[in-house]
């Protein structure tokens, strides 16, 4: 007897802790099972040579909306290749409307509903020969057979302790991000996501947190994302696991966080100030400062103590800070939530993450969709396409301003750049909605551009605008090409340097007696420092950001340093050079 937990993740760095934590619960049966996992990267041929290889004699597949279609068809398939096989889904794709999914696909034996290690574990049992009939385990919908669906009674959710630890030989997970739950459940009720369903929220012994935090910390991991909904709606909880992480910090491992900012509290905030560069990320959804929507999707936020707390984090210069909003909420038309994308702006988070409602099955959003007369589409992912307040021209517009915040804010390589283009235009909104037209105007969208690319188009936008100076930001943008990398070719539109190569050349040599500007270089001669740093001249003072730069008669010279980054924008530490020669 074979039975085998498969998964189809979106991404190969991903993992999906589902299926590990359901083999886990039935380690004791381990001889029978089997774990694979898969990407949707992967071609559906792939995939299924893979598994019908394997010739499991069940087999239990893990559904979400990035993957449903793609099991769906493999189910299909296998069911025919291998006469006999029993095939299962679980997962929140199926769990919600499990008899529809059913009788939609007739090669099924049965859906597992909601938490499945226990229900698992009761079908590995029933399929060795013990319990004697499906009826007897609660939490499955199943064929009987005879074409007859039965739904067996729900299962009581489990002490989220008695779930062994999920993980044992982490040499399959290099260079994947490993994902970890603390808890499971959420003490809110947001009308738009499927944790409001599950209100049992429970957490994991913090003295087995521990433990299995440092089997990480042990193991040298790069990143462990704990998945509970709410990380920090137990203060003892959160104090206990941060301040472990702390204690224990091998220099190492990343720790992910998905927090509410408005309940962190000041004990909190000071110990987080206090952790090693890099150590934590901390993702906090803000969805929307609209008040109406708030209430219609039960949400309930101080903003007052988000904004305040963010910026209390963002004063400890060590902590990313990654802010989501939503696109498509009940009452959220498009200027407001340009609205609430101005004030999250201007908290300037690392990471402004624009997404779009997902109308999930089973969520209160669901059943009231046609009340917003939302549209959304009639496959996964279920993306709203126009609500009573957002009309599909308004979604578009969204989507191309999401775009231009990815690539021109997100990815941190025109930090100086965009805080000076931003004050040319009304608020943060207006200057990447005008820029994302122009984008459209263009015909750029669609296109795979360089970096250097995407500085010819911002000098060509930034050209039609009145009032800016376009040497000044010339400069900002030769400053955030350094700050990434020494490039290995100039940009045509960079002022020639070459007058001032003598007074580069007297630093180093100056350098290389001192080590004023590079400590760490000793052991390097001029000609190595050069090489793995770089000097630049700016006409502007860089430090303050205006939109009426005045020029210097003298340039200033920039120092980049590549062998010291700042952790939070990945930019070279720069300095000024103070001539002493």
């Amino acid at each position: 007897m074979k039975i085998m937990l498969a998964a189809v993740n979106s991404k190969y760095i991903h993992s999906n802790p589902a299926v590990y934590s359901l083999y886990a619960y039935a380690r004791a049966y381990e001889e029978f099972l089997l774990l694979k996992e898969y990407t949707i990267n992967q071609s559906k041929d792939q995939i299924l040579k893979g598994i019908y290889r394997e010739k499991p004699d069940i087999l239990c597949f893990s559904c979400y909306i990035w993957n449903i279609s793609l099991i769906r068809e493999l189910a299909a398939e296998l069911y025919k290749l291998l006469p006999g096989i029993h095939i299962w889904m679980g997962g929140p794709e199926v769990s919600y409307d499990a008899g529809a999914v059913l009788k939609e696909c007739s090669f099924l034996k049965g859906v597992m509903r909601g938490e499945g290690e226990a229900t698992f574990l009761e079908l590995v049992q029933y399929y060795i020969g013990q319990p004697a009939s499906l009826s007897q385990i609660k939490g499955i919908t199943w064929y009987d057979g005879e074409g007859q669906v039965w739904e067996n009674p729900d299962r009581a959710v489990l002490e989220l302790s008695t779930v062994p630890f999920p993980y044992r030989n982490l040499s399959e997970f290099e260079h994947r991000i490993i994902y970890y739950e603390s808890s499971r459940g959420c003490p809110f009720f947001c009308s738009y996501c499927l944790s409001s369903i599950d209100r049992s929220l429970r957490f994991r012994s913090l003295e087995r947190v521990k433990e299995e935090i440092q089997f990480f910390l042990d193991h040298k991991v790069q990143q462990v994302k704990f998945v509970d909904r709410t990380f920090n709606c137990s203060h003892d909880h959160a104090m206990g696991i941060w301040s472990y992480i702390k204690e224990h910090d091998n220099g190492i491992t990343n720790f992910h966080f998905e927090i509410a900012s408005d309940l962190l509290r000041d004990e909190e905030i000071v110990l987080l100030n206090s952790l090693r560069p890099g150590l934590v990320q901390l993702e906090i959804g803000v969805q929307s400062l609209n008040r109406d929507t708030l209430t219609e999707i039960r949400r309930t936020m101080d903003f007052e103590k988000v904004s305040r707390n963010v910026a209390a984090i963002s004063k400890g210069r060590n902590v990313h800070q990654h802010l989501d909003l939503i696109a498509g909420l009940p009452y959220e038309d498009y200027k407001s939530f340009g609205k609430s994308f101005d004030i999250i702006y201007q908290l300037r988070p690392q990471q402004l993450q624009l997404g779009f409602l997902k109308v999930l099955k089973g969520s209160y959003m669901a059943a009231h969709a046609a009340e917003y007369e939302c549209i959304y589409q009639a496959k996964e992912p279920y993306e709203v396409l126009q609500t009573k307040w957002l009309s599909y021209e308004d979604i578009l517009k969204l989507k191309g301003i999401e775009d231009m915040v990815e690539v021109y804010y997100n990815s941190g390589q025109f930090e100086k750049t965009m805080q000076a283009a931003v004050l040319f235009f009304s608020s943060p909104f207006s200057f990447y909605e005008a820029l994302a037209e122009f984008y459209e105007e263009k015909g750029y969208f669609g296109i795979s551009h360089t970096r250097m690319h995407r500085y010819d188009i911002l000098q060509e936008f930034l050209a039609g605008i009145e009032g800016v100076c376009m040497p000044y930001m010339q400069e900002l943008m030769l400053f955030d090409l350094y700050a990434r990398e020494k490039l290995k070719k100039r940009p045509d539109w960079a002022l020639d340097q070459g007058k001032f190569k003598q007074r580069m050349r007297a630093f180093y040599q100056k350098e290389k007696e001192s080590c004023r500007y590079l400590p760490g270089y000793e052991e390097y001669d001029e000609r190595q420092m050069s090489k793995m740093t770089h000097l630049e001249l700016f006409y502007y003072d860089l430090n303050k950001i205006e939109i009426t730069p005045v020029t210097k008669d003298i340039p200033d010279m920039i120092l980049f340093d590549y062998k010291r980054r700042d952790i939070l924008t990945k930019s070279a530490v720069s300095c000024k050079v103070e001539d002493e020669v």
